[in-house]
């Protein structure tokens, strides 16, 4: 079977995959790449999920790229709008013409003495799987499973007449109108579902186990609607980008570093939102704020619908599902005709490809994080994920960048093959994420590992690593270069590409 090689491939053309291209094009314009999607469109989370109000957690100006201002007005932004940004930043830069759809990736193999990876990629309905091969992967797959979310094993879930729906697999065209809707969940996705739910549902109850720190923000940008009116786009998103992560890194050390005056600050803005008569307990979580990730929504409008009565919250434990919805420990019955099972996802690196080193399976919960951007032990391959205390984007465009200079490294010093290493295992663990959340936890045994010092350690601080991986060293003594003798016999298949 003749294998395609291409200099690059980019896994996923979601939101980082996108910007991956980008950064790929304009630092090394002559490095031949594709990118491989395994849907048939092009968005990843912003196309995948369809649930009602759909919308980003984090602000436009630090989840939009460092490249291409947002100019829409919404700050907090809805999903379809998220998605035509993407396209938008697709078709601009030529990136769509790279794109291969239905595309998906089943292995990855690197070998060493070749020093190139080949992959097996199912193209759509094809018997067999097709084979390419490239030098370098940016592996752009998110962290999570997108087959299915994570729902728990409700008991008596069998017998229950309703509806029963988990987020991430939205019924396209689904009609609540005059139902009963019990949503089960405490995180992002509730958060975003309930007020959105109350426009056709009879009436709305939030269910959670344990509380989380709630704050809002407002959906439009009131400076951003100033300064348009005097600055060039460009300049506006600029400041204002600027602005908001120096708000986000400030805020999170404040959290951090004094979390009870923080606790107080944000149940006071609660407070103020939802009235004096109402039961604080639903939203005084347990931990110290940013143990676990914040929930923004923008307006207060989860607060508006609890107040006008079109929603309720209710903290309590599930006893188990009945025919008519659900039983919870204090033995209360909630009448539900819908059930949204809103809790979270189930964790998967590498978009659950196979991934072997030399013919090994690599196991990535035995691996360590390097620069936040690559794996100990893993040649010429990126691993691109966001931050957990800030806007995705951020991270994913600096660890983009970052991997296209170390592509140019190499080819100045003339080495085909980098490895993050530490042979000597000097470097003490810890876990990936300083995070408490459920999808964090479950997943713990599988992911990777972070180290005690830099580059092994992540910081989630956005300014430390702007410096470090768009002006630190390369050659930092973790970095292994060689240049195994090229293969002629797969330059020459490359060159016909």
């Amino acid at each position: 079977m003749a294998v395609e090689h291409l200099d690059v491939l980019i896994i996923g053309a979601g939101l980082s995959g996108i910007g991956a291209a980008y950064h790929l094009m304009r630092q090394c314009p002559g490095k031949r790449f594709a990118i491989l999607e395994g849907r048939e469109a092009l968005g990843g989370t912003w196309d995948l999920f369809r649930y009602p109000g759909i919308r980003s957690d984090s602000d436009m100006y630090t989840l939009g790229y460092n490249f291409k201002p947002w100019a829409d007005p919404q700050a907090i932004a809805d999903g379809p709008s998220i998605r035509r940004y993407i396209e938008e930043t697709a078709r601009e830069h030529g990136i769509d013409a790279r794109i291969r759809y239905r595309h998906r990736v089943l292995k990855a193999d690197w070998c060493s003495e070749a020093a190139r990876w080949t992959l097996q990629v199912q193209c759509g309905e094809a018997a067999e799987p097709s084979l390419l091969s490239c030098q370098q992967l940016l592996m752009c797959t998110g962290y999570y499973r997108y087959e299915a979310g994570y729902t728990p094993a409700y008991r008596g879930r069998e017998l229950f007449r309703g509806v029963f729906i988990h987020p991430q697999l939205w019924p396209q065209d689904f009609d609540y109108s005059g139902k009963n809707v019990v949503v089960i969940g405490s995180g992002a996705t509730a958060m975003t579902l309930v007020p959105a739910l109350t426009d056709k549902a009879r009436h709305v109850t939030m269910l959670q186990r344990s509380p989380s720190y709630v704050v809002s923000l407002p959906q439009r940008d009131g400076l951003a609607r100033l300064l348009r009116r005097w600055l060039p786009p460009a300049l506006v998103y600029r400041l204002l980008r600027t602005r908001n992560v120096a708000m986000q890194l400030a805020f999170y050390t404040l959290a951090r570093g004094l979390p009870t005056l923080t606790r107080k600050l944000l149940l006071a803005q609660a407070r103020r939102q939802l009235g004096a008569d109402f039961d604080m307990r639903h939203f005084s979580p347990r931990y110290r704020p940013w143990d676990q990730r914040l929930c923004v929504v923008p307006d207060g409008d989860l607060f508006k619908a609890l107040r006008a009565g079109k929603a309720s919250l209710v903290t309590e434990q599930i006893d188990s599902l009945t025919e008519t919805g659900i039983r919870l420990k204090t033995g209360q019955l909630l009448p539900a005709d819908v059930i949204v099972s809103a809790t979270g996802l189930d964790l998967l690196l590498f978009g659950g490809i196979e991934v072997a080193v030399d013919g090994q399976p690599f196991d990535a919960a035995t691996s360590m994080g390097y620069r936040g951007s690559m794996l100990r032990d893993l040649p010429n391959a990126a691993v691109v994920l966001g931050y957990s205390n800030a806007s995705w984007t951020l991270k994913a465009d600096l660890s983009s960048q970052y991997f296209c200079r170390l592509i140019k490294h190499m080819d100045a010093i003339g080495m085909r093959q980098c490895t993050p290493r530490d042979p000597a295992r000097r470097v003490g663990e810890a876990p990936f994420l300083d995070l408490t959340s459920g999808y964090i936890q479950r997943a713990a045994e599988r992911i990777p590992k972070q180290g005690d010092r830099v580059p092994w350690k992540l910081y989630q601080n956005y300014l430390l690593d702007l410096v470090l991986l768009r002006y630190g060293k390369l050659e930092d003594g973790y970095l292994e270069f060689s240049s195994p003798p090229p293969d002629e016999d797969a330059e020459a298949v490359g060159s016909a590409v």
